[in-house]
């Protein structure tokens, strides 16, 4: 497992300036779930699977008001080909979300109550989807 934002080098993995786009993000998003009140636990925790099966990621994990833990996915898109941001977080992707969700609350010894939230950037719109998908 690699936790926190010391893992990969990504130079390597996504062209230049995508790891720096995404960060701004990430961060974009945290500061409008902070001011509606969400506090954040973790930044991008990651988990590994082996080398032929990808592990998964999760972007930020927050903490709402009422105790719910909250494992946001933040896509960005320029625009809005593509059917958007929304429409790049397929059933695959979804999966490596629930699977770092499950190895995160291990950590617990009664699971807390948790929902996975998406934020989405298309251009200058930021849009967030509150239980955007079930872990199922």
């Amino acid at each position: 497992m690699v936790k926190g934002g010391s893992g990969a080098d990504h130079s390597t993995e996504n062209p230049p300036g995508r790891k720096a786009l995404g960060d701004a993000a990430e961060a974009r998003a945290l500061a409008a779930l902070t001011a509606r009140g969400l506090t954040l636990v973790e930044r991008n925790y990651r988990v590994a699977r082996g080398p032929a099966m990808p592990g998964g990621e999760i972007d930020l994990i927050l903490r709402d008001r009422d105790g719910t833990l909250v494992f946001v996915e933040v896509r960005a898109r320029a625009g809005g080909r593509f059917g958007g941001a929304a429409a790049s977080i397929g059933v695959a992707k979804q999966r490596r979300i629930a699977l770092a969700a499950r190895h995160y609350l291990l950590r617990f010894a009664t699971l807390p109550k948790c929902r996975f939230d998406v934020v989405t950037i298309d251009g200058d719109r930021l849009e967030w989807l509150p239980g955007a998908f079930d872990a199922g």
